[in-house]
């Protein structure tokens, strides 16, 4: 009687072994595979499909986006203030959380841009942090301009 208990305790797991297993990804291995299928050739023809098409619609140019109708819906645009993209891991950081996009006063960092000069209490609130960090990021911005224009070779007036 044990051995025909073993028996039927082993049969389900041998069943187990032949089936294979769901796999979870991470959005970084997702984004490392694309990049892999993109450079070797072997990407699904539905997904070219689909890649051509979100990169023929979406705008090149400040002028191709300029008059476009707002809030932006090109999410993925590295000026679209909604969420950011992580180009080297493919990983998405919502900027406001409890917002949809449809609720946010401005959706565009260029549109906020030609908006002129604003106080850093208005830039902050656009951008869903303090002013005192807005602040931080504008002294490193300053700093990291400065030191690039330190670098560059001076060149002879005259």
């Amino acid at each position: 009687m044990n051995a025909e208990l073993k028996m039927e305790e082993g049969a389900p797991l041998a069943m187990e072994a032949d089936r294979r297993r769901s796999k979870t990804m991470s959005r970084k291995e997702m984004a490392r595979e694309l990049r892999r299928q993109r450079l070797q050739g072997t990407m699904d023809p539905e997904d070219l499909d689909l890649l051509r098409e979100l990169t023929s619609n979406r705008p090149k140019t400040r002028a191709d986006c300029v008059n476009s109708p707002r809030p932006c819906v090109f999410v993925s645009c590295k000026y679209n203030l909604y969420l950011d993209v992580n180009p080297e891991t493919g990983s998405i950081k919502l900027n406001f959380p409890d917002k949809e996009l449809f609720d946010l006063e401005y959706t565009c960092a260029l549109d906020v841009a030609e908006k002129g000069g604003i106080t850093l209490e208005e830039v902050g609130e656009i951008m869903n942090l303090t002013r005192e960090r807005i602040r931080q990021v504008e002294t490193r911005g300053l700093e990291k301009v400065r030191t690039a224009t330190e670098a560059e070779p001076k060149r002879p007036r005259g």
